[in-house]
């Protein structure tokens, strides 16, 4: 069984622009899991555990996906939920683009079986996990709400594989698939 879930990779430039909200927001009481940097990523669809055979099928699906080069742009930390964050994340703006390619990647998994989410689609880029809350996060968060990251073209998605270990996961591509 191999734990996977398809992506949209961020340049290192976008990433590393992160590390500084990141730091900001270490200094206060509240117990977080900080992503690190290289592992930043924009999840379009969490599939969990798949088998081999299955992994194929899913390899073949996206395999039919086409979709035009777009550009995003990173920026806006915020919580969820706002009054006692579990997860902090920056925003995503595109015009749409991300939400359309979410669409077009559950459309290429609903024939295998693979249920739509119910939940409506918001593209996000996940910087930390909230362990143990206090509402000295909320300041930080605050002053974080307008940080821009910068923008990155998007022009391939990939199928991934994630390793969790106790250092954090460890994400390794399985499959890349471009733009037309």
């Amino acid at each position: 069984m191999v734990r996977t879930f398809i992506a949209i990779d961020l340049t290192p430039e976008v990433r590393e622009r992160m590390r500084g909200p990141q730091g900001a927001l270490a200094g206060c009481r509240a117990r977080l899991t900080v992503v690190k940097p290289d592992a930043i990523h924009i999840t379009l669809k969490f599939l969990g555990e798949i088998d081999e055979k299955n992994c194929e099928r899913v390899r073949e699906a996206l395999s039919t996906i086409r979709f035009e080069p777009f550009e995003i742009a990173l920026g806006g930390v915020k919580g969820n939920p706002p009054s006692s964050p579990r997860v902090i994340w920056s925003g995503v703006r595109d015009a749409g683009e991300c939400v359309r390619l979410f669409a077009l990647v559950e459309e290429a998994l609903l024939p295998l079986g693979i249920p739509k989410e119910k939940r409506a689609y918001t593209p996000h880029a996940t910087l930390a996990r909230v362990k143990r809350f206090d509402p000295s996060l909320l300041p930080p968060l605050k002053s974080l709400a307008s940080e821009e990251f910068g923008s990155c073209p998007v022009r391939c998605i990939k199928l991934k594989k994630s390793t969790l270990t106790p250092a954090g996961p460890i994400y390794e591509d399985i499959m890349e698939v471009r733009c037309a």
